[in-house]
């Protein structure tokens, strides 16, 4: 599979494939490795495999997300944890994220975001949630809306570590159950979106891809549509909800926090999105 990224205007692609049995993503958009999944038979070997996959590419990070009884011997090999989720997978094991950086611009902290993030659980419970406005419905999104999925996307992200501007793209994420998309609709027109990606083996997910047309904004969509892929992720047997939050975007960690979630660490300078690598937040519940 392929994840395309748009950098002073060519276009790079990340590739999800395997190592072994586990999976990875890696290419020039985000500049990193992703160990998206790892399997037990691949530890210890695939370390130095990510070394060597990370080395070839001229990669400045490599980011896994690991359970917690492997941490010791990636520790040995030189990560460091960044974040955790108690209980990842299945209920029971806990979620260990654990980065390698390869170059040390890579590593530094914005001081400046990291304030402003920290001066938001002051706010925690300072305003209430307002009331969507009758005229907005929530729904979840068939196969018939995958090109208004993607309208809405390309508006409000200009890159994105994954290709939701591409409407095949979330189709097959539908089509093989990889993920259950959202949206606030305004009559006919959807005006807002947001995606559970779903690991039902693991039973957990990921509520991510939250955008909101500029013109729409104000009204408390994001808390809306988080409360709603809460109950539905509880009917579909997932225990473990949790988010990588952009830093710079004040509003939607806001959204989480409010809504309950645990924050637990700040992945550092991970992800391309909105046309530069930002750091990000992970938050968790359990559901």
């Amino acid at each position: 599979m392929i994840m395309n990224g748009t950098t002073e205007g060519i276009t790079m692609f990340d590739k999800i494939e395997k190592i072994g049995k586990s999976v990875i993503q890696h290419g020039k958009s985000n500049n990193r490795i992703y160990l998206l999944k790892l399997h037990a038979d691949d530890v210890p070997t695939i370390i130095s495999e990510l070394d060597h996959l990370a080395n070839n590419n001229g990669y400045t990070k490599i980011f896994t997300k690991i359970q917690a009884d492997v941490l010791p011997e990636f520790i040995q090999n030189g990560y460091t944890l960044e974040a955790y989720v108690p209980k990842f997978y299945n209920g029971r094991t806990d979620c260990i994220m654990a980065s390698k950086f390869l170059d040390e611009n890579r590593r530094i902290i914005p001081d400046e975001q990291m304030r402003s993030f920290a001066d938001l659980f002051r706010l925690n419970g300072t305003n209430n949630k307002k009331d969507l406005p009758p005229r907005y419905q929530i729904r979840m999104l068939s196969e018939n809306d995958v090109e208004a999925a993607a309208t809405v996307f390309s508006i409000v992200f200009e890159t994105y570590p994954f290709p939701v501007h591409d409407p095949a793209y979330i189709l097959q994420t539908m089509q093989s159950n990889m993920a259950r998309y959202y949206g606030v609709w305004e009559g006919n027109k959807l005006v807002g979106i947001s995606t559970a990606e779903t690991d039902y083996e693991k039973e957990n997910a990921e509520m991510t891809d939250f955008a909101v047309l500029p013109e729409c904004r104000g009204n408390s969509m994001g808390s809306h549509l988080l409360l709603f892929m809460e109950e539905e992720m509880k009917k579909a047997g997932i225990k473990t909800a949790y988010t990588i939050a952009r830093l710079a975007e004040p509003g939607m960690n806001l959204t989480f926090i409010k809504g309950g979630y645990k924050f637990s660490g700040t992945l550092i300078n991970n992800t391309n999105i909105g046309g530069t690598i930002e750091s990000m937040n992970i938050f968790y519940k359990h559901l």
